[in-house]
């Protein structure tokens, strides 16, 4: 499914011997790239609309390390008191939760990050149109 339709070619050609005149041709180029330009506005609300939501969703997995990393924090801060406190087994095995709470935290964050990095905000169809627009422009004002 494509989102965006140009209008079809019969819209752009005239029949031979019509005798338009330089204005008529004039505001017809100027309608067509009108129309244009606002098939490519609303690509490009579509296309940043989508990159967006996948932002959001990355997002929303560095706010979930980073919730991760609280718990870490304070199984971490429980472990301290219970070490220091009693002496005792217990604190161990409060220092190994925060461990691998940690890592699992550590982990979340970096998978984030990583794919945050590697996304490309361009809206990149937007752009292969606009020079395709481009293109068909300066084909229709050199004829």
């Amino acid at each position: 499914m494509t989102l965006y339709s140009r209008p079809t070619e019969p819209h752009y050609t005239h029949p031979p011997g019509d005798r338009r005149t330089l204005g008529d041709l004039f505001s017809d180029l100027s309608q067509n790239a009108s129309f244009l330009a606002r098939q490519e506005i609303q690509l490009a609300k579509v296309e940043m609309k989508q990159k967006a939501t996948e932002a959001g969703k990355e997002v929303a997995t560095i706010a979930i390390g980073g919730l991760l990393a609280n718990a870490a924090l304070l199984a971490l801060i429980a472990a301290l008191i219970l070490g220091l406190s009693q002496f005792m087994a217990a604190w161990l095995a409060a220092f190994i939760v925060t461990v691998v709470v940690a890592i699992i935290a550590a982990l979340l964050i970096w998978k984030g990050v990583n794919t945050l990095k590697a996304m490309n905000p361009a809206p990149e169809q937007t752009i292969t149109t606009l020079q395709e627009d481009k293109e068909w422009l300066t084909h229709q004002i050199n004829q």
